[in-house]
């Protein structure tokens, strides 16, 4: 499944949009996690175990959107937007990443064709050939 944050891909042309798609993860950080973030905080410092915490939150994001494309059909998601909230504003907040974009089916573009080519973005292939 390709997933891009641009509205077309270079080299393959839209034939269909299929909806939007969305994925979502809430993670809880545990005691630890935020004990040592509250040292960071008042030392400096990067924060190691929220940044896990994130990654982790994340990627159950983008995987969710890519099942949620390919019980479409779907070969691609275009215009993909990644967000991240921290609920709760006191120690024992969540942290949630929300993952959305437009389902779509792609093919080939001619050779050489200029049509459809987007500026800079990022794509970035997720599973197997889809």
């Amino acid at each position: 499944m390709i997933l891009t944050t641009t509205s077309s891909l270079e080299g393959y042309r839209v034939t269909e949009y299929l909806g939007i798609v969305s994925g979502e993860a809430i993670l809880g950080a545990n005691f630890l996690v935020d004990w040592t973030a509250s040292l960071r905080n008042f030392f400096g410092g990067r924060t190691r175990g929220y940044e896990k915490e994130l990654a982790k939150a994340r990627q159950q994001a983008l995987q969710q959107i890519v099942e949620n494309a390919a019980q479409r059909a779907a070969s691609a998601v275009v215009g993909l937007s990644v967000d991240y909230e921290f609920l709760g504003m006191s120690k024992g907040g969540m942290l949630m990443v929300v993952a959305t974009g437009t389902a779509v089916r792609l093919e080939e573009s001619a050779a050489g064709s200029t049509a459809g080519r987007q500026g800079t973005g990022r794509t970035f292939r997720i599973g197997g050939s889809g």
